[in-house]
C-alpha cells in the first residue's frame, strides 16, 4: 500500500518564493539572528500548517495577517492550538503593524525571545 503524501510537501518552499511585502520587511529583521539570537525560519511546515516565522530553538511562531485573516478567524484559531499544543508561544500582528510600527513589532519578538 502507498504511503499516504504530504500535502504540504514544498509548500513552504513556494511561499518564500512569493512572500508578502510585510512578510519581505520582517524577514529582514528577523534574519541572521539578528532578535536576541534566535533563529528563525521562513515559512516553516508544523504539522498540518504553515507558519509565517517560527524560532525552533525560542519556541516563538510569528503570523502575519493581511485583511484575509478577518474572515479564517476558525482557521487561524485551530492553527494557534495546534502551535501552542506544540509547545510554541504565537504571536500575530497585522500587515500593516509591520508597516507603520516595525520597531515596536520587533520589541514585541524581542520581548518574547529573551
Amino acid at each position: 500500500m502507498p504511503k499516504p503524501r504530504n500535502r504540504l510537501k514544498g509548500c513552504g518552499k513556494r511561499l518564500r518564493q512569493s512572500c508578502t511585502d510585510a512578510e519581505t520587511l520582517l524577514w529582514g529583521q528577523l534574519r541572521d539572528r539578528q532578535v536576541e539570537g534566535g533563529k528563525f525560519r521562513r515559512q516553516e511546515e508544523i504539522e498540518e500548517y504553515v507558519v509565517d516565522f517560527l524560532s525552533y530553538e525560542k519556541k516563538v511562531a510569528i503570523e502575519l495577517d493581511g485583511g484575509q485573516h478577518a474572515i479564517k478567524v476558525g482557521h487561524d484559531r485551530s492553527k494557534d492550538k495546534c502551535l501552542r499544543a506544540n509547545g510554541y508561544l504565537v504571536l500575530r500582528f497585522w500587515d500593516n503593524d509591520v508597516f507603520n510600527n516595525l520597531a515596536g513589532v520587533l520589541e514585541v519578538i524581542r520581548l518574547h525571545c529573551l
